[in-house]
């Protein structure tokens, strides 16, 4: 006896866990093979029963479900964190096992998604990784495109940037020109920004590509924004306008208790003489929604979903919704405020900041202000800094409700000028933070 004590070595699993997950690091910050790694991590996912194709970062987790389908439940929900850990030695080899079999499954999703490369990018390339995201989505227990749309959140902004990033090595003019390629191509706000920058120099096929994908991103995202409207309130019962005097407006339990008295204990029955119905109009004045949007190269998202959400609005009964987008220049979008793929083909993105023009086309539309609300998004990176925040608080002053947004975007994060942003809390009219969630709360409030 030496009396030291004996060395502790890893249990097999362990050290096939920690092979996998140094291979994936070792490829995720070093393009290069290591061949040490990729040889013992082929003996690993050989030996526990998986495909070989799982290392080869060209293959898409699609085509690995596709040739091998009882891997998609494994995938489903493959990084939530589960509810409790096992319990009980009989099962620490069982779970030693599955860790082994986790950690090669996840460096594949982890690997597709976060090496992206470098180099110019396919179309089908694009297509490959958005559906490879969507899988990380997947296994983190969300929708499809969920963290990359317009309910957003967590590590979003991360797959938005490598996805922007993917769009921008595009020959994208060249995509779009070839149906199908351009077949291939999934909306996301990445690659409609693209577009919205390039489309005055497309053509032809290539312009009638890129308008069908703007289409289909706007309904999309449209979908989801008129879901968030209607579940909001809508406003209060209006007792003056008589009920409808139809089946599904009668309020049953009223007309039982207010026919009490005709109640014939020796029948056992009740007689109605009056039915009662519940009143079902709600109370509607007209308000003037005036929606101005900053369209500068900071905030596309924004104009995206403004325009977007003002058109939804713009569907509502009794409410004027204008809509008016600057940068150096302002342009009033109000003809076309119903269809924001119109008004969308409409905006010029870029530029600098004047917010000034854009209160020129704003002020004389308030024509009743206590019946007015005013949503001014942008990051407030002025020129002229004092006479907007004037003529802003005038509007505030007036008795018309203005609201200034940080931006409107699918993650709600978004810069916001301090010196802007002190001078509206001083007003008591501070700024909304930039989840579009908040901002259909904040409408619907004033509009009920």
């Amino acid at each position: 006896m030496t009396g030291q004590e004996p060395e502790v070595l890893p249990a097999p699993e362990d050290s096939r866990r920690q092979v996998l997950y140094w291979r994936l690091l070792a490829r995720l910050f070093d393009q290069e093979e290591q061949a040490t790694l990729e040889s013992a991590s082929l003996a690993v996912v050989e030996d526990i029963g998986l495909p070989a194709a799982l290392l080869d970062p060209q293959v898409s987790v699609d085509s690995i479900v596709q040739r091998h389908p009882e891997l998609a439940t494994e995938f489903e929900g493959l990084m939530v964190p589960p509810e409790s850990a096992p319990e009980g030695a009989g099962d620490d080899g069982r779970h030693r096992a599955a860790e082994v079999r986790r950690a090669a499954l996840v460096s594949k999703v982890l690997l597709n998604v976060f090496s992206s490369g470098s180099g110019t990018v396919t179309a089908g390339q694009l297509s490959r990784w958005q559906s490879d995201a969507g899988w990380l989505e997947r296994s983190l227990g969300r929708e499809p495109g969920e963290l990359r749309g317009p309910r957003a959140g967590g590590i979003g902004p991360e797959l938005g940037a490598i996805e922007a990033d993917l769009v921008k090595r595009m020959h994208l003019r060249e995509v779009l020109a070839d149906p199908k390629l351009a077949a291939q191509l999934t909306p996301s706000m990445s690659l409609i920004e693209q577009l919205l920058r390039d489309k005055n120099n497309l053509s032809g096929v290539a312009l009638a590509n890129a308008k069908a994908l703007i289409r289909r991103f706007v309904d999309e995202v449209a979908e989801v924004l008129r879901t968030q409207v209607e579940k909001s309130t809508v406003g209060a019962l209006d007792r003056s306008v008589p009920p409808k005097r139809v089946f599904r407006n009668l309020d049953l339990d009223r007309t039982i208790w207010k026919n009490l008295t005709n109640w014939s204990p020796e029948e056992e029955r009740l007689y109605v003489d009056r039915l009662y119905y519940r009143h079902t109009a709600r109370k509607t004045t007209p308000q003037r929604l005036i929606v101005v949007v900053d369209q500068s190269g900071s905030m596309v998202d924004s104009m995206v979903n403004c325009t977007i959400l003002a058109s939804i609005f713009a569907g509502l009964p009794k409410v004027d919704v204008h809509l008016i987008a600057y940068d150096t220049q302002a342009l009033d979008l109000t003809p076309w405020v119903h269809d924001p793929f119109e008004t969308l083909l409409r905006t010029k993105l870029g530029g600098g900041t004047d917010g000034t023009v854009a209160m020129a086309l704003a002020q004389p539309k308030i024509a009743e202000p206590r019946n007015t609300v005013v949503v001014w998004i942008s990051d407030f990176y002025e020129w002229r800094t004092e006479p907007l925040f004037e003529s802003m608080a005038a509007i505030h002053r007036s008795g018309a409700k203005f609201i200034p947004v940080g931006s409107v975007t699918s993650y709600g994060r978004g810069s916001v000028n301090p010196w802007f942003r002190e001078r509206f809390k001083d007003l008591g009219t501070p700024v909304l933070s930039g989840h579009i969630r908040k901002l259909v709360h904040e409408l619907k409030t004033f509009l009920a």
